[in-house]
């Protein structure tokens, strides 16, 4: 009956009003910037392009899928972004679920759960962790953009205290069969988590593809910058050699079309992959934070 009342439909239909005006104001900038890469050179230049392309054309993303500094920045992203979420979800299971179990079972969790807490508190700092990277000889390879951020403890206590909502139970029943632990975490925790699981990797994701700055202090050759270190070279140093754009071209072309479709190439994976883990998103923030 309470969801029936006046005031509760009152509030709820200004509280969708609310986040459908938040949606609009959140894709205005992304659509913006679509409209902007599929118009011509001169609305563009001259600033006339608003939510609808002007002079309708494709020629930035033909320009943009045709260079090759771009198509190569786009492949390390891939790259990063798939080794870093898999190196890093690994890790994350691996700590998680020793540091779930109650002190009865594992008897050292407390001094290992403050080791990464403190890691949480008080970071290593920019310069002793580049010296680090650079002794190591990490330097202009992928590893140097994954293994400094490989452990997130704030995502690490998040799948602490979804494994230790798994009914102790399954854990019981596992070791009564003769399951050992590494086929009780894979085999049992982690498919009942997938929730989490799905949610932790989408924040591992957007957190490798969008970082720039760890490739622009690890890598020195721009033809190893990730794709958000290759577009901050270009829009915010304004480095337009990398844009690759011949003089014939630029009379076709804007630089400004140009960096609009890369721009939003770039946004474009995240955007495609976000719709398959909506379902999870949810749910895998609020469990972790109930106690059955």
């Amino acid at each position: 009956m309470y969801y029936k009342t006046w005031p509760y439909r009152f509030f709820s239909f200004f509280n969708h009003l609310l986040l459908l005006g938040t949606a609009v104001l959140c894709m205005l900038p992304l659509w913006h910037t679509l409209a902007l890469s599929l118009s011509g050179r001169a609305p563009a230049n001259a600033n006339r392009v608003g939510l609808i392309p002007i002079d309708f054309t494709f020629d930035a993303y033909q320009k943009t899928l045709a260079n090759p500094d771009f198509l190569q920045a786009l492949s390390i992203a891939f790259q990063r972004t798939f080794l870093g979420t898999v190196f890093g979800m690994l890790i994350i299971f691996l700590a998680a679920y020793p540091l779930s179990r109650t002190a009865s079972v594992f008897r050292s969790r407390t001094y290992y759960s403050w080791f990464f807490i403190i890691t949480l508190l008080f970071s290593g700092g920019l310069i002793p962790t580049y010296i680090v990277v650079q002794k190591l000889g990490l330097m202009n390879s992928i590893w140097a953009l994954i293994l400094p951020s490989a452990v997130n403890v704030w995502l690490l206590i998040l799948m602490m205290s979804f494994f230790r909502n798994v009914p102790k139970e399954l854990e019981e029943a596992a070791l009564m069969d003769g399951a050992g632990q590494f086929r009780i975490l894979f085999t049992i925790f982690l498919p009942i988590s997938m929730p989490a699981v799905a949610t932790l990797s989408l924040f591992t994701m957007v957190h490798h593809w969008n970082s720039w700055f760890d490739g622009l202090i690890y890598i020195t050759k721009a033809e190893k910058y990730p794709l958000s270190t290759f577009l901050q070279t270009i829009l915010v140093q304004i480095d337009t050699s990398q844009l690759s754009s011949a003089g014939r071209d630029l009379e076709n072309i804007s630089n400004k079309t140009v960096k609009a479709a890369q721009i939003f190439i770039g946004a474009l994976p995240i955007l495609a992959v976000y719709p398959f883990l909506q379902k999870y998103f949810v749910k895998g923030v609020v469990l972790g934070a109930i106690k059955e």
